[in-house]
């Protein structure tokens, strides 16, 4: 392995391109280093995943700098290689939950210079019916991108409560779904109208949303599934217990395993990573433990206790 070549990969559209203006700064602190740069610009939705496992040169690790998307592109196609490449990651995107959950700087210049003073790091993976990968959410349902939808003004205005607001708005148009759920030796059979596979504190940019204690390291899921709610007090009481991470209510199941099947009789939409992902009735989705390498600083914890 040639242990001085990096290969970055960015988005030249996260973070409406901002990225590009730091490029010539984070390439020569690179090379300062003492890294050999190649850079690679992706072309479009899904190129990372599919260059990566036809990649003919060994590198000491792969730096993508986007969003999550990007990120789980890198991901996705490092696990398609069968390799444990490593990999830095630079977070430009709109929300970056992942990298609040692994507790990296926004700040380019500052992510990059972790990265150089940083080392590999084992972290989970999921993988949805034996093909599709995922670094920290697979969701579908009410719920799967009212966080991404709600106006960015409101929630710096009103924090939290823009959330409810928006959820409360949708009541009339929820839609639920019979479900047989299998996980952790029992069987569930319930309607709901939200759930989420996730190993992440930070989904949509809300924090903690995951539960009080999240491991990105210990084999393990978290399972939030939401029932259909009767009247508005007991929607109020959902979006309350998300927003909070308290999961005392009748009205989420909420579990810890590293496998999930879920069967639908309709077809249901998945997200994988905040990205559209496809419909499905029959679900698997297995945690594969400690599988990738993410670059940290030495002395970052993965986990995650309280607020």
């Amino acid at each position: 392995m040639a242990t001085n070549r990096i290969l970055l990969i960015y988005n030249p559209k996260a973070g409406r391109g901002l990225f590009l203006h730091h490029l010539p700064s984070v390439i020569d602190l690179f090379v300062k280093a003492g890294f050999t740069v190649e850079v690679y610009p992706t072309q479009g939705s899904g190129d990372a995943a599919s260059k990566i496992p036809y990649l003919t040169e060994e590198y000491y690790m792969i730096v993508a700098a986007g969003g999550d998307g990007t990120l789980d592109e890198v991901v996705t196609g490092i696990t398609r290689s069968g390799k444990k490449t490593p990999i830095g990651y630079i977070p430009v995107g709109s929300t970056n939950d992942y990298a609040v959950s692994l507790g990296l700087s926004v700040n380019v210049m500052e992510a990059a210079g972790s990265i150089i003073a940083g080392k590999p790091h084992p972290v989970d993976v999921g993988i949805f019916n034996k093909d599709h990968v995922f670094i920290y959410v697979a969701a579908f349902g009410a719920f799967t991108d009212v966080a991404y939808t709600t106006n960015q003004d409101m929630k710096n205005a009103l924090g939290h409560v823009a959330y409810l607001i928006e959820a409360t708005k949708r009541l009339g148009d929820l839609k639920s779904y019979p479900m047989r759920v299998r996980l952790n030796g029992v069987t569930l059979q319930q309607d709901y109208i939200y759930g989420m596979v996730t190993n992440s504190i930070s989904i949509g940019g809300i924090k903690h949303i995951t539960g009080n204690e999240v491991r990105l390291d210990d084999g393990e899921f978290e399972v939030t599934l939401v029932r259909n709610p009767r009247n508005i007090l007991e929607m109020q009481e959902i979006v309350g217990s998300l927003l909070m991470g308290n999961y005392d209510t009748a009205l989420i199941d909420y579990f810890k395993t590293d496998h999930i099947e879920l069967e639908c009789p309709v077809e249901l939409q998945w997200t994988f990573d905040g990205e559209y992902g496809g419909t499905y009735k029959n679900v698997e989705i297995e945690n594969r433990a400690r599988s990738q390498m993410i670059i940290l600083e030495e002395g970052r914890s993965l986990l995650t206790k309280g607020k």
